[in-house]
């Protein structure tokens, strides 16, 4: 009893230290007072505020288009870099591969940010591609360190994966990409939309990295945030990081309903 009780305790205390300031920002969004600290009355306005904000609205805008575009990205390359170090058991150069993939995951926001800075302009200056930055430099940076996060979630997957049912759809004639794409993908499709899903919001929360590789008329959300808290922290951006969390919250339960829909097929099936 005092044990189920002192864990009780411990797992309140964890989610009230991990989602107090949360709410709070929530509740002081519909705040009418202008000092975002001072509670003075319940309101609606600084949403209003919010969708007059030219700024604020293009960075959020940008900063989600480059979440998506940067995870799918991710995703992809993640994903195959996965099905190679679990697949392909035996290879030259694999434990230095499996490394590269994993560094990222170690490696300092600055010095990622950095070399792909000088990437880019050595680039640049050699090829002509990419011609500055903006927001395809950033797109191809967060995809980078995303990647690392997607493989090891997929990999992880694919170790589980019960690979008798590969081998007889191969006994079956089913070629290896078909084997592939009517086996192993739908089976790891709750993997794949936690990997896309992790990615996204790594890239919509990163700061760091786009500060090193963005250029005019690419600033994201969070470093135009950043920018502003430098004079105070306005209301109008809790009211945009309202929305924010409640668009991450969506795409969560979509994620855990769509996880939970294919556990039920693999039930059916298995019976």
């Amino acid at each position: 009893m005092k044990r189920s009780l002192f864990l009780r305790t411990v797992a309140f205390l964890g989610y009230v230290f991990l989602y107090a300031p949360i709410v709070s920002l929530v509740i002081f969004s519909f705040n009418e007072n202008k000092l975002v600290t001072v509670w003075s009355g319940f309101s609606v306005k600084w949403y209003g505020e919010l969708l007059q904000n030219d700024q604020l609205i293009r960075a959020g805008l940008l900063s989600l288009q480059i979440a998506a575009l940067s995870a799918t990205l991710a995703l992809v390359l993640g994903t195959m870099a996965a099905v190679a170090i679990v697949r392909f058991r035996k290879f030259r150069g694999k434990t230095l591969m499996v490394g590269m993939i994993t560094a990222p995951l170690v490696m300092p926001d600055v010095i990622i940010g950095l070399s792909l800075l000088l990437l880019f302009v050595a680039m640049q200056n050699m090829i002509g591609w990419p011609a500055g930055r903006g927001m395809l430099t950033v797109v191809i940076a967060h995809a980078t360190f995303c990647m690392a996060y997607v493989a090891v979630v997929i990999q992880s997957r694919l170790g589980d994966l019960d690979i008798s049912l590969e081998e007889a759809a191969q006994d079956l004639g089913a070629t290896p990409v078909r084997v592939f794409f009517d086996i192993t993908l739908p089976i790891i499709s709750p993997a794949l939309v936690s990997a896309w899903l992790l990615s996204f919001t790594l890239s919509l929360d990163d700061l760091v990295i786009a500060s090193f590789v963005n250029g005019p008329g690419s600033s994201t959300l969070p470093m135009v945030i950043f920018s502003k808290i430098r004079l105070g922290v306005s209301p109008d951006v809790n009211a945009l990081a309202s929305l924010l969390i409640g668009i991450v919250a969506i795409g969560i339960i979509i994620a855990n309903l769509q996880m939970s829909r294919a556990r039920r097929r693999l039930v059916r099936e298995g019976g």
